[in-house]
């Protein structure tokens, strides 16, 4: 029988589904993600609209995948995802190679084992699987109540809408706008998702009282009187779903209602024929959706009577039917119904669905079967599959899912009946995978209780442990307690006492604390050399003993301990610590030691290396991420853009992403690519949603460069602000580029006058910059090298409020000459012959400082640099081009110069190579793995280089010069 609900018009919606399907599929949207979350109350309309804009998505040519989010609050990981596969496969008929792939992707959940690339590697499948299935096709994602979604849908949501793929997805979600109350982890992850420019949240609201009026109208199929449309609108409040069912009441003759919602739903349920009144109830108490076989066995019905009976229940709009189950048509009505049951009834529905998946043949749904035994108060039988549960949640990396498993058995372990349960176990995996997935508290929490149940004295793996835990939730003083006393302990055994040693070491060198964590390093290497199979202790206590004494005044000792922790790492063999020992050399050469060029080597060697063993993924993301900034800084802008396009391919997520974006982040900066600079700013936002402090400064310190480019310099000063306040780094590095950004943007408000110079601000970066002097004079002389370069910047930038001076300016282009960074060299020549300029002296010497910078930046391919120093050059009627002494323009082709291409850039060539095949902007972006406005900004520096004006131009001079 047809619904009345399902042929009712969809009132006041239409603009909504219009501005939905543009925002998805719309050019707006094409060749990139893009992502609608509708948020709304109860009963608004949601998954109506999910369904009618999912029809005209189809009917567009996209592939749709719908999914439903569990209610339970322990689902299996990724389960929305895993149900819209199966109910697409199942629609399938004659597509067999999507069929193809859409078996396979579900074959890979199945056969899927923890690996050293963790969960990342798994989004990474799930996307490449995705992919496949579209063939091409837009690919629509629609997920229903994610307001229940699982920690690793989550991830993978993040993962794909920060758009490091070349999938082209689209997201469409609705959201039970109630339930996003107090900490509810969905709040801070929509929020920092409406950064992205192609994600939109769309909260729907109620009707209002012209379309309430008319939905119910529908309904009745007449004109409602006016006293009647009066009462629809005030008991209603335009929800749309109590508008339907107060407009049917009132079709069917339904009088004396309670005006309350409960009484409309018990009224409806009590009018349910028998059988049908025990359906509804059942699927109320199930978790959706409820499937007709296992329905089967909770009612014990014949099978002409129960499907009479849901017959009954669809017709009169209480249930919907679908191929996988079935569902509430309003989950008010389980809140409704919930109190209708007496306890006996209530545990006995458990009881029988618990029955009926433990005898069903094939895979048991060891979430679902945990939350039915628990409910049916057989603690003891649910047991046994909250721990299997937890270890298929692990299995798939779902450690948020994983802890809330082991913490169900940890309640169920209290009453176990005849098991014999091993408590010590249960809470030795519930505190780890709270670890895990970040709630330190809690962890801290059950490791106590573990400490209380062993009794007796604390043992010494068990304080390593505390360690660990106090010092991922921040609490460094009392970390460092627990690992002196894991050293003090009576029961530390070699590895143990190696194992503290290094960790500690470890800690202090995060702390800042380099000598003592030098000291403690040496210790755990004395230690690790009479354990055998130490080499992970060898290489943690080795980076922290290179950093220590590269930070102390001897680089050369701790370059020598870092070279060493390699040779250990590799003959050890085992990946992470080859890995690590790779990681740490780079960062080291490319960091304190300030040795780029072979950073940099070190780093794309060690990429390769680890690719070999399996984690280009995560660890050689990494590394080509130091090599990327080693090359910005000096000056390879066109090969750090290479480096950038090979580190994609390996689809990273998490921390190797946040890496990754922030570096090519900083490429875009320098180009004045803003709006690729703001996508990257944004996704590191996105994927930093739960944590990643350690990357605040840099984020900030970018946010602040872009914005000043942008010419907006009171959000440059927010942003640089906010570093120094939210962030407690001893770097003194990332601290002094910070301060002088700060310094700079009070510098640029000052100069454009748009924005008043904040004294306070002032003198609290100055304070700062003292602060970091007198920090860096202890520190080894690579250190306090770049230290001084941006104390250099940070003095020049001062004068720039009270008459630039250019002597300060000469000093910081000298510093950074001699460090081999061209861009702030080149910055700080404008700088300089605009003091010069100003002051009208040294005409002559400022008019050569502007054309040795325009060449530079020029050469890095620097637009807004260059930019401004045109602007410069012009208002002082400068030339940027050098005269020879045959009055020829040095760099502008002759009769003698057959290259007309001498001034490009080797990644300008290139493009322009690409553009002379006839491509567009976008498709040569595709093919060098570069976004479209990037490939927009060179070939805008390539027709400025060039002198032309059109493709046309660009392309014949480019054939010209490849003539045979």
């Amino acid at each position: 029988m047809a619904s009345d609900v399902d042929t009712a018009p969809l009132v006041g919606r239409a603009e909504l589904v219009q501005t939905v399907r543009s925002a998805l599929l719309g050019d707006g949207a094409h060749g990139q993600t893009a992502a609608v979350f509708l948020t709304g109350e109860s009963g608004v309309g949601k998954t109506r609209l999910l369904g009618e804009i999912g029809d005209r998505l189809r009917e567009q040519g996209a592939v749709v995948l719908t999914g439903s989010c569990l209610d339970i609050g322990d689902a299996s990981p990724l389960h929305p995802l895993l149900q819209a596969l199966r109910r697409f496969d199942a629609d399938l008929s004659t597509r067999a190679r999507t069929s193809s792939a859409v078996r396979g992707l579900l074959q890979m959940f199945a056969d899927e084992t923890a690996g050293p690339d963790g969960a990342g590697a798994l989004l990474e499948r799930v996307s490449r699987g995705l992919h496949l299935i579209a063939e091409g096709r837009p690919l629509v994602l629609i997920l229903d109540d994610l307001q229940w979604v699982d920690r690793s849908t989550r991830q993978l949501l993040l993962y794909l809408l920060a758009g490091l793929g070349d999938l082209q997805l689209s997201v469409l979600a609705a959201v039970r706008a109630e339930s996003l109350q107090g900490a509810h982890p969905l709040r801070r992850v929509l929020t920092e998702l409406r950064r992205l420019r192609t994600v939109q949240v769309l909260d729907l609201a109620p009707l209002g009282r012209a379309d309430t009026e008319e939905l119910a109208a529908a309904v009745v199929g007449r004109t409602l009187s006016a006293e009647a449309a009066e009462q629809v609108w005030q008991r209603s409040g335009g929800n749309p779903f109590v508008i339907e069912e107060l407009a049917r009441d009132l079709r069917d003759g339904r009088d004396g209602l309670s005006e309350t919602l409960r009484e409309i739903f018990l009224d409806r349920v009590d009018a349910l024929p028998q059988h049908a009144h025990a359906v509804v109830h059942a699927v109320a108490a199930g978790v959706e959706p409820v499937q007709h076989w296992l329905l089967a066995q909770v009612l014990r019905l014949p099978e002409d009577e129960l499907i009479d009976a849901a017959r009954a229940a669809v017709a009169h709009r209480l249930l919907v039917g679908a191929d996988d189950g079935y569902r509430l048509r309003h989950r008010l009505v389980a809140e409704v119904l919930a109190h209708e049951l007496l306890p006996a009834e209530r545990s006995g529905l458990h009881r029988r669905y618990a029955e009926a998946l433990t005898a069903a043949p094939g895979e048991l749904h060891q979430a679902r079967l945990a939350h039915h035994w628990r409910l049916a108060g057989e603690p003891a039988r649910a047991l046994p599959a909250a721990v299997a549960a937890a270890q298929e949640a692990e299995r798939l990396h779902g450690y948020a899912e994983a802890h809330r498993h082991w913490s169900a058995a940890l309640q169920l372990a209290a009453d176990p009946g005849p098991l014999t349960v091993d408590r010590v176990e249960l809470l030795e995996n519930a505190a780890e995978a709270a670890h895990h997935c970040g709630e330190h508290a809690r962890a801290l929490a059950l490791l106590e209780e573990l400490a209380a149940l062993r009794g007796g004295e604390p043992s010494c793996a068990l304080h390593i442990r505390r360690a660990r835990y106090l010092a991922a939730a921040g609490r460094s003083a009392l970390a460092e307690e627990e690992y002196q006393r894991a050293l003090k302990a009576a029961d530390c055994s070699p590895r143990d006492r190696a194992a503290a040693a290094a960790r500690l070491a470890e800690l202090l060198l995060h702390l800042g604390r380099y000598a003592d964590a030098g000291e403690r390093a040496r210790e755990a290497l004395a230690l690790a050399e009479n354990v055998e199979g130490s080499a992970t202790e060898v290489v943690l206590a080795s980076s922290a003993l290179g950093f220590s004494d590269a930070c102390l005044e001897d680089p050369d000792a701790g370059l020598a301990v870092m070279r060493d922790a390699l040779d250990t790492a590799e003959r050890a063999g085992q990946p992470e610590d080859v890995a690590c020992a790779y990681l740490h050399l780079a960062e080291l050469l490319t960091g304190p030691l300030n040795i780029l060029e072979e950073g940099v080597v070190v780093a794309r060697r060690g990429a390769e290396r680890v690719a070999e063993l399996g984690l280009g993924r995560t660890w050689g993301t990494r590394l080509l991420a130091i090599a990327i900034n080693g090359l910005f800084r000096v000056g390879q802008w066109a090969e750090a853009e290479k480096v950038v396009a090979a580190a994609l391919r390996h689809r990273p997520s998490g921390a190797d992403a946040v890496e990754l974006l922030l570096a090519r982040c900083r490429l875009s900066v320098g180009y004045g690519d803003i709006e690729a600079a703001g996508r990257d700013l944004d996704a590191v936002a996105t994927l930093l949603a739960g944590g990643g402090a350690r990357h605040v400064i840099p984020l900030l310190t970018l946010r602040s460069g872009l914005a000043m480019w942008e010419g907006r310099h009171d959000v440059a000063r927010l942003a640089v602000q906010r570093g120094l306040t939210e962030s407690r780094s001893d770097d003194v590095m990332i601290l002094s580029a910070l301060v002088w950004h700060g310094l700079r943007a009070e510098a640029e408000a000052h100069a454009s006058r748009t924005v008043d110079v904040d004294p306070t601000a002032v003198r609290r970066l100055r304070d700062v910059a003292d602060r970091v002097a007198r920090k860096s004079a202890g520190a080894a002389r690579p250190v306090r090298s770049v230290v001084e370069g941006f104390l250099a910047l940070c003095a020049a930038e001062v004068s720039r409020l009270d008459g630039s001076d250019p002597e300060l300016w000469a000093v910081s282009a000298a510093e950074w000459d001699r460090r081999n960074h061209p861009y702030p060299a080149a910055y700080s020549r404008l700088r300089q012959a605009e003091a010069l300029l100003a002051r009208r002296s040294r005409v002559a010497t400022a008019g050569k400082l502007l054309r040795e910078a325009y060449h530079v930046a020029q050469g890095l391919g620097a637009v807004p640099l260059t930019s401004e120093i045109r602007e410069l050059a012009g208002r002082a009627r400068v030339s940027l081009e050098e005269r020879e002494p045959n009055g020829a323009t040095r760099g502008a082709p002759t009769e003698e110069s057959d290259d007309e291409l001498a001034a490009l850039t080797a990644r300008e060539r290139e493009v322009l190579a690409l553009v002379a095949e006839g491509l567009t902007n976008k498709e040569i972006g595709q093919r060098l793995f570069i976004s479209e406005r990037t490939i927009g900004v060179h070939v805008s520096h390539i027709f400025d280089k060039l002198q032309v004006r059109t493709r046309v131009q660009a392309s014949a001079i480019q054939l010209r010069n490849h003539r045979g």
